[in-house]
């Protein structure tokens, strides 16, 4: 979930079309069965690469209700509240990931996505639950 190899370059036409196939037929997937997993896991990534916040966010929300245990799930979860400023329910769910055994410090320390949630004073928890759990 938390991929370090993000990348910024834009799609072409084609690659757009292609993720937008992609999309489409993976929604219908969920559509017909919204347990599974994997399918939530390709719209998530999908949307991000679609640059499609609020479905991204979604989709992350479907996947945590599936995984709710998995640190990376939440994690991102917690990325996605970032990018749109809600470190309030950022805040508690970057917390959880790390109660679930989340613990890539050196990229949550710079992970861009997290930006917004470092800036929060709120952030002061979130390293003192990274100390405890250390």
């Amino acid at each position: 979930m938390s991929d370090k190899k993000k990348t910024t370059r834009r799609l072409n036409r084609i690659e757009q079309s292609d993720l937008d196939l992609e999309i489409a037929f993976m929604e219908g997937i969920v559509k017909r069965d919204p347990r599974i997993v994997e399918a939530w896991f390709a719209l998530s990534q999908d949307y991000a690469r679609r640059g499609k916040l609020e479905c991204r966010i979604k989709a992350t929300e479907e996947l945590a209700k599936l995984c709710p245990n998995d640190p990376h799930v939440l994690y991102d979860l917690a990325c996605c509240y970032s990018l749109v400023r809600d470190t309030e329910r950022g805040i508690p769910t970057l917390m959880r990931a790390i109660g679930r055994g989340f613990n890539d410090v050196k990229w949550l320390l710079k992970d861009p996505d997290l930006r917004n949630i470092r800036k929060d004073g709120g952030f002061r928890e979130v390293w003192k639950k990274l100390s405890e759990v250390r």
